[in-house]
């Protein structure tokens, strides 16, 4: 497997900010800043969560943004990185709608959006609360089904669909997204479920999460590895096309000790480097101390 062309790091190795979209960040002026340093810093990326709740009892009290209305903030006061939400629960979203926010930013962004799906959780609070259904086999239905109408929107083709949760008669959306055929596709999920590393291995990229290791925690090599064979072994139709593999914690400050944590990773098939914040600590919402890690800069391998 192999990454999105050459970057400016060691193996192709590419490096992203990760942050809620609560707390300080659910103001689009502080994500803005935070995207500004993260490009002048020399990250990559920065990527932003999906969530009208998240878990309510934790977050109780806490404004949230729209991430889309955040992304464009910081599409607006940026000009390199690669920008967007990590992962966004189609099934909790019209596909027409997602659709035109996907291509509007795109387009502003001047083609630098990285789109990323998966179920979406917690379940009972960001589905059940606002009387969605919470059955992870319809919400898996609904992911494909809108996964493969978003790609038809985004090509400015016309597209009729008669399917099992959607319906769409002679519809197109212009204009297409700046990126063609589409922009790249990532898929979440947690292993060792096989059914999100199957459906990954049918797009462009794939962000495991790991059942022994928490939001912030560095992931064992061993699964890691387990993961790309996986998806190697399920894209043999796709071998000469570029995939991503999504990995992501909490990485020392010591440059040497940053490249002993995250250089095995990308020994088995890690391609990006995603810096999250613990779950468990307020640093996770909070711009000074994700101010300050932006400000120190990617690894270096």
């Amino acid at each position: 497997m192999r990454g999105m062309g050459a970057g400016q790091h060691y193996s192709g190795m590419r490096f992203s900010i990760n942050i809620p979209n609560f707390g300080d960040f659910a103001d689009a002026r502080t994500v803005a800043m935070a995207a500004v340093a993260a490009e002048q810093a020399g990250w990559d990326a920065l990527f932003i969560w999906d969530h009208v709740v998240h878990d309510k009892e934790e977050r109780r009290g806490q404004p949230f943004g729209d991430p889309w209305m955040l992304l464009t903030a910081a599409a607006l006061a940026t000009s390199r990185i690669r920008l967007g939400a990590l992962v966004t629960p189609v099934a909790r979203r019209r596909p027409e709608q997602l659709a035109r926010q996907v291509a509007t930013l795109d387009s502003l962004s001047g083609g630098r959006v990285i789109f990323s799906a998966g179920l979406g959780g917690p379940v009972a609070d960001e589905f059940g609360s606002f009387g969605e259904p919470t059955d992870p086999v319809v919400l898996a239905e609904r992911l494909d089904e809108g996964l493969e109408l978003l790609q038809r929107y985004w090509s400015g083709a016309r597209v009729d669909h008669l399917g099992k949760h959607y319906e769409v008669r002679d519809v197109t959306l212009l204009p297409a997204s700046t990126q063609q055929p589409r922009p790249p596709v990532w898929i979440g999920g947690f292993w060792p479920r096989r059914r999100p590393f199957r459906r990954a291995a049918r797009w462009d990229g794939v962000v495991p999460l790991f059942t022994g290791a928490s939001h912030g925690h560095v992931p064992p090599v061993d699964e890691l590895r387990e993961v790309v064979t996986y998806v190697h072994e399920h894209r043999k139709e796709h071998q000469d096309k570029p995939f991503e593999v999504v990995v992501g914690g909490v990485s020392p400050g010591d440059p040497d000790k940053a490249r002993d944590l995250i250089a095995p990773l990308s020994d088995v098939g890690a391609t990006w480097w995603d810096e999250r914040q613990l779950m468990t600590t307020d640093a996770l919402h909070r711009l000074a101390p994700i101010m300050r890690r932006i400000n120190q800069g990617p690894p270096t391998l």
